[in-house]
């Protein structure tokens, strides 16, 4: 079976490299850049394990890369992988999708299977198939929503607990179920559009639990109560589970969660209903999202001339991406207000140009915090879990602000350390 993948960013290289264990797989995208990358097993985006996996696929001849559209006339069947973009308010580009669809579809050989996991809204898989039949293509579609996580995707894409496929026709059914044997016999069929709408439904639910909590947290600091042990209170309730989206923090960010949301808003207005659980979400994360900051001037009162140290400045632990990173947002913030802000992640050898100008990365914590005024913790990076009470005492004062409370069981105990977390009490 020769699958021919479309769009290579996170999801993109992740899908080929996995895909490419079992099947000879033609990956694509319309950036030769790219491609000229991943032709030396450079990936466009880290992922723990994928440069790797990208060196196998190509040493054993099972993977290989162009930016030709035409090669998908080869392939049994064509994944449309290409991560949607979103604007500064999280609302997607689907016409960026569609684009890249109409240009794959007349290479696309009749008969043959289409399957798209980028991130469309509701009824986006039925329009592709009014466009194939515009087009005179007699080709079938189906919709397998991505379920990756950025540090996780490999085991995310080759051990997945279920899938979830869209489909119309038990024929696509059996053809995804070959396809997908490799990885997992738990699928869960039903329509495109109810897939569609599973994907959206999952995002709003897990930004739901994790807004909830994050409201719970303020309110815990007010009264007294500790919100971890709320947390596990909560989790323990056989109706809500252990592995409930109920980690307090500085709430959701990076554009995954927040493009459902909006996506249903728009869904529901254009339906002419009203969606006040789901916007209300959006405005509640929207406030929680400054948290950091919050509690970081009530400390320092004014940032003007402070130095401010940073840990952690990607998106989330494990990846370097630094699009829709919070930490990214507040240095900027802190840097309009005059401080001098400095910065590290383990993740990031060299700032882009356009945030050099506004802040300094160092090479090493100590780096960081030396003569620090305050210090905050914005992402939980393995190597913080190696850092003491004693790694602070060089800072000019130390206060350290940990949303997550990443460090409370390592510096929490110090009384010479202001130590500040969400939903701790006061």
């Amino acid at each position: 079976m020769t699958i021919f993948v479309s769009g290579l960013w996170h999801l993109g290289c992740v899908t080929a490299a996995c895909l490419s264990e079992h099947y000879r797989v033609i990956a694509h995208d319309m950036d030769p850049s790219v491609i000229e990358k991943l032709e030396r097993g450079v990936p466009p985006v880290h992922e723990p394990g994928l440069a790797d996996l990208v060196g196998r696929g190509l040493s054993a001849g099972r993977l290989s890369f162009t930016h030709d559209a035409g090669d998908a006339a080869l392939a049994d069947v064509v994944w449309m992988t290409y991560d949607t973009p979103v604007n500064d308010r999280d609302e997607s580009d689907v016409a960026f999708i569609e684009r890249g669809l109409v240009e794959l579809l007349p290479h696309v050989q009749t008969g043959k299977l289409v399957i798209v996991s980028s991130q469309v809204p509701a009824g986006f898989t039925r329009h592709m198939e009014d466009v194939a039949t515009a087009m005179k293509r007699d080709v079938s579609f189906a919709y397998l929503p991505e379920n990756l996580r950025l540090g996780a995707a490999l085991n995310g894409f080759r051990t997945p607990d279920r899938i979830i496929a869209g489909i119309r026709d038990q024929r696509d059914a059996e053809r995804i179920g070959l396809l997908l044997a490799p990885f997992s016999k738990n699928i869960v069929w039903m329509s495109p559009e109810s897939a569609e709408m599973t994907k959206h439904a999952i995002n709003a639910f897990l930004a739901t639990s994790i807004t909830l909590i994050n409201e719970i947290a303020g309110i815990c600091e007010s009264v007294g109560a500790d919100v971890k042990a709320v947390e596990l209170g909560l989790r323990s309730d056989a109706r809500i589970g252990y592995l409930a989206s109920l980690t307090a923090g500085s709430g959701f960010a990076g554009g995954t969660l927040a493009r459902d949301l909006r996506t249903l808003s728009f869904l529901g207005n254009s339906a002419n209903i009203e969606t006040p659980v789901v916007d209300g979400v959006l405005l509640r994360n929207e406030v929680q999202q400054r948290w950091m900051e919050r509690a970081l001037l009530r400390e320092i009162r004014t940032a003007g001339w402070k130095r401010i140290a940073i840990l952690g400045l990607t998106y989330k632990p494990g990846t370097d991406t630094l699009r829709r990173s919070m930490a990214v947002d507040l240095a900027l913030r802190l840097h309009a207000m005059n401080a001098v802000v400095v910065a590290y992640d383990p993740a990031i050898t060299e700032l882009p140009e356009y945030l050099a100008r506004h802040f300094t990365l160092t090479e090493d914590i100590a780096g960081a915090l030396e003569g620090a005024d305050a210090a905050v913790v914005a992402t939980n990076c393995a190597e913080f879990q190696g850092l003491t009470a004693a790694s602070f005492h060089g800072m000019k004062a130390r206060i350290v602000i940990d949303p997550e409370r990443v460090l409370e069981g390592l510096i929490g105990a110090d009384k010479s350390i202001r130590y500040v977390g969400v939903g701790l009490p006061d």
